[in-house]
């Protein structure tokens, strides 16, 4: 298993301070905001892009993900949205990451329509996706925040390109439980994103293994070969814990988790 973190818990941070705390901390990536706020974005120059990848790769460390904001399920013309996935995998092309995130956003459209929203977005978007080797992951969030609304989606788009990002939050938000997100996701899933919180009611990030959320359960229905990225929200948070002092603690948390499921498995 692999392990990486996204760059939404050191906000403003500079590049090389997020790579090098990944390496101290024994991460192997980084998922990447790509906000114009952020150091790297889809309108940042080739230039740009050049010296970003090589500070993260100088560092010993690679780009596992884009962390891109569009909303494929969303209502509105497909021109735009389409031109923004193609922005945003040619950015995770050019970082050399395999995988770009991208949310439903379907908002308040009858889950039929905004299924075949993104359905029909997803596929035009998957061949030029394929082209550059990247995958684009569709997030288990807001509109279909379970694992099971996800996969119809991706059970309709069938292609190799388009796949999905498990966000242990919001499929126990919607209250589904780990063992059934890992089936119904099955070979769409890209990757785990986890992270902790105090409650339902209290969404502040914590340390890992600190809040209640079934990250070892979740970790147990993932596949054992691939990666774990800790998300945590301190952008949306302020006053939450400087995630650098949960680093080394977080790392030690997943691979306790991965060493338990591996006994488990034996």
């Amino acid at each position: 298993m692999r392990y990486a973190f996204s760059t939404l818990g050191l906000p403003g941070a500079p590049l090389a301070r997020s790579a090098g705390l990944a390496a101290e901390h024994g991460y192997d990536g980084l998922e990447l905001r790509a906000h114009p706020e952020e150091p790297l974005h889809p309108g940042s120059s080739v230039g740009e892009r050049t010296a970003g990848l090589r500070e993260v790769t100088g560092a010993g460390v690679r780009v596992l993900g884009v962390a891109g904001y569009a909303r494929v399920a969303a209502p509105g013309e497909d021109g735009p949205l389409l031109a923004e996935l193609r922005d945003l995998v040619r950015l995770a092309a050019d970082l050399e990451a395999p995988y770009v995130r991208v949310f439903p956003g379907g908002g308040e459209l009858h889950p039929g329509r905004a299924d075949a929203n993104a359905v029909r977005r997803l596929r035009e978007a998957a061949p030029y996706a394929e082209h550059l080797g990247v995958r684009i992951l569709l997030e288990t969030h807001d509109s279909h925040r379970t694992a099971g609304a996800t996969a119809r989606v991706l059970d309709e788009v069938a292609h190799p390109a388009v796949g999905a990002l498990w966000d242990v939050l919001h499929t126990w938000l919607g209250g589904e439980e780990p063992a059934e997100s890992g089936r119904r996701l099955g070979a769409h899933l890209g990757y785990l994103q986890v992270k902790d919180v105090a409650s339902a009611g209290e969404l502040t990030p914590l340390g890992l293994g600190s809040g209640v959320l079934p990250l070892a359960e979740a970790v147990a229905a993932a596949p054992r070969e691939g990666w774990l990225c800790w998300e945590y929200e301190r952008r949306w948070y302020p006053d939450a814990a400087e995630l650098t002092g949960l680093l080394a603690r977080g790392r030690e948390h997943l691979e306790r988790l991965v060493e338990r499921h591996g006994r488990q498995a034996e």
